[in-house]
């Protein structure tokens, strides 16, 4: 079992996220305050170049691969934001990348990923088979495999908007970030308990990808046998190590929400933000808003992870409100 990345590798991961990016902003919304009835912030990770958090890991893990690593290149299976994380990385370090995605991926993530440099290739029908089809050709190959999950410097580079949050605001109550594969969540409660901070970290999944929400709640982790959501940075249908063994241990809730309030999240933040939020992004909104008036008097933070949703679905999305 692999170490999880401690809050001095977070710090150390700064000077190598920081080459490439600017902090993002913590923002307060009037709006959405009233919406949901407390003190509410927006982590926007949406504003980073690739429009996701997972840019930062991607950033951390490529700076310090090996001369030879580097040489016989990336691979990785993605639906998309963790994939332009590692096109992006790739490409400033002049590093060869392959990003395995399910057939009908989200066009608009896959045409970033190949402007990005990346050889995008398209298997099976979910994230979960693309990542097996990858884990089966990489030792044949001899390409660098990077989990989305399993690696402790993708953790660490995701974890400094973790900082970022308890750099200016170390009182908060909750923060309320979605949880696929579980990097952004992990590096909240990594960043949490090592600043001694007060918040409880609350993960959102949905109800049609809720492997993790059963497994963390239960005596044993179970796997589901597909996933039903448009929300595609939730849509994962098991575990991983690394991540379920930080959040079984510090995570101190999980929420799981219906297709239709993971919706109704997306229509919010557009007038409540002024921002394009995807459905993972949307979710901690509208999970504070499933909670409802627990919250009241409280200071919360939530993570928008991306705002890469492709116009078929949120004209859907639209439409349905």
């Amino acid at each position: 079992m692999m170490s999880p990345p401690s809050l001095q590798d977070l710090e150390a991961a700064r000077a190598r996220v920081y080459a490439h990016l600017r902090p993002t902003p913590l923002l307060r919304h009037p709006l959405l305050d009233q919406w949901l009835g407390c003190a509410v912030w927006v982590k926007h990770e949406n504003h980073n170049p690739t429009g996701a958090f997972k840019i930062r890991g991607g950033l951390n893990l490529v700076a310090q691969l090996t001369a030879d690593e580097r040489r016989r290149g990336v691979v990785s299976a993605s639906t998309g934001n963790h994939g332009q994380s590692m096109a992006f990385a790739c490409r400033v370090h002049g590093v060869p990348c392959r990003i395995f995605v399910p057939l009908h991926n989200n066009p608009d993530k896959n045409a970033a990923m190949r402007a990005l440099g990346a050889t995008v290739v398209e298997y099976g029908r979910d994230f979960d088979e693309a990542r097996e089809r990858v884990e089966a050709l990489a030792p044949q190959q001899g390409w660098r495999y990077v989990h989305s999950a399993n690696e402790p410097d993708l953790i660490a580079g995701v974890g400094t908007y973790a900082l970022e949050i308890f750099d200016e605001l170390p009182e908060a109550d909750y923060v309320f970030v979605p949880v696929g594969g579980g990097s952004g969540a992990a590096g909240c409660c990594i960043a949490r308990t090592g600043r001694r901070a007060p918040a409880r970290i609350i993960g959102v999944q949905a109800s049609g990808a809720d492997a993790f929400a059963r497994s963390w709640r239960g005596p044993e982790r179970v796997d589901g046998d597909r996933v039903a959501t448009f929300a595609e940075g939730m849509a994962t249908r098991t575990t991983y190590d690394l991540t379920f063994s930080i959040l079984k241990a510090q995570l101190d809730d999980v929420i799981t929400l219906t297709e239709e309030e993971l919706r109704e999240g997306v229509r919010a933040a557009l007038p409540l933000t002024h921002n394009l939020a995807e459905g993972a992004g949307a979710a901690p909104l509208a999970a504070a808003r499933h909670w409802g008036p627990r919250l009241a008097g409280r200071t919360i933070v939530c993570v928008m992870t991306g705002g890469n949703i492709d116009l078929a679905t949120l004209r859907r999305v639209v439409e349905g409100g």
